[in-house]
């Protein structure tokens, strides 16, 4: 069995919540009385543009909720957005134990300011090494050619290396390219897999 070198990791799911699923999305109509079709129906014309790093999220907001008058201020609904943000601590303590024996990198479907606010809160550039996020690269999960941009931002082959993400659809794309993976149920189980494919944790 080929040694594995290199670690890429999900971030939504595995290591933190999810930014701006559908979960985070349905409390955002509630707390801010929004019509769900509506902001949903808006929110799928962007969504492509703006995990890719090419609409703001000034933008996003002023497309899918300012686009008319609202009791509550802009700055009210990026707050809340942020705040939703929550570690998961056993994984994230769990990459933190593996950075510095294995490559680490983030490959994750993420927009710009998001991501930024969750690299800086969660202190994630102390863990990875590069982040392959889809608003850095242009590229999204399960698209292979974000997995062959990691392998080669990372020069390793992709028997080298494991990819870590809590969807089945996006583990796809990186084993069409040769990547072990590991789907994502709970610490327990990924420390287990991990270990199964030679990983010392």
């Amino acid at each position: 069995m080929q040694a594995i070198r290199a670690l890429f990791w999900d971030v939504g799911g595995v290591l933190l919540t999810n930014a701006w699923d559908h979960e985070e999305r349905d409390l955002a109509v509630e707390r801010f009385l929004l019509s769900k079709p509506e902001f949903e129906a808006r929110h799928k014309e962007l969504v492509i543009a703006f995990e890719e790093g090419k609409v703001t999220l000034d933008d996003y907001l002023e497309r899918t909720v300012f686009y008319q008058p609202r009791t509550f201020t802009r700055e009210e609904f990026k707050q809340f957005i942020f705040s939703l943000s929550r570690p998961k601590p056993q994984c994230l303590e769990l990459a933190r134990n593996l950075s510095g024996k294995y490559v680490m990198a983030v490959i994750n479907n993420e927009s710009r300011e998001l991501n930024q606010y969750r690299i800086q809160k969660f202190e994630l550039a102390e863990v990875f090494d590069v982040f392959v996020s889809s608003c850095f690269v242009g590229l999204r999960k399960p698209d292979e050619r974000i997995y062959r941009l990691a392998l080669n931002i990372t020069q390793h082959l992709p028997e080298e290396c494991v990819f870590i993400d809590d969807r089945p659809e996006n583990l796809t794309g990186a084993e069409k390219v040769g990547i072990k993976t590991v789907l994502v149920k709970d610490a327990q189980q990924l420390r287990r897999d991990l270990q199964a494919l030679g990983v010392v944790v």
